[in-house]
């Protein structure tokens, strides 16, 4: 796994989800294994199962989480430049064919969501604006296609 770059907002989703999996859930799951286990015969014991397996579960998104936070690296939004599309850039594009302009902001996967107009890096209009400047227009592969973009405005 790379560094990732997050937004502050980000860094904090990530240490708060941490946070809920380590003192909420898995203190839980050890409940229910405890439950479970004072039930008698482990053999035949489907609740105890089904809680070993929910708390391995557990344990490898923690792990997971826990990675992710030390892979992390905190974007000051100050100093973004804006000459070309970087992480954490609000970039205005045009489809050149439908004439439809849109406005992104670039960030990290775990901070993707498209309804607040936050699209990852790693996505195919990301990968094909990146590095790019104002008035480039750039041919981005999509799963339909080619979709033309000009870039309008790269701003915070």
């Amino acid at each position: 796994m790379g560094v990732m770059y997050l937004s502050e907002e980000g860094l904090n989703k990530l240490k708060s989800d941490l946070e809920q999996l380590a003192k909420v859930e898995r203190p839980a799951i050890s409940r229910q294994i405890a439950e479970a286990r004072d039930k008698g015969d482990l053999s035949e014991n489907a609740e105890y199962h089904a809680a070993k397996e929910a708390q391995g579960m557990l344990e490898m998104k923690i792990s997971k989480l826990r990675e992710s936070l030390a892979n992390s690296r905190l974007v000051d939004k100050s100093r973004i430049d804006t000459s070309n599309v970087q992480i954490m850039n609000k970039v205005k594009i045009k489809n050149k064919v439908s004439n439809q302009v849109m406005e992104y902001i670039l960030v990290a996967e775990t901070e993707a969501n498209l309804k607040e107009g936050k699209i990852s890096i790693t996505s195919p209009i990301a990968k094909g604006l990146l590095g790019k400047k104002v008035g480039d227009v750039v041919d981005v592969k999509v799963p339909s296609g080619t979709i033309l973009f000009e870039i309008m405005r790269i701003s915070r």
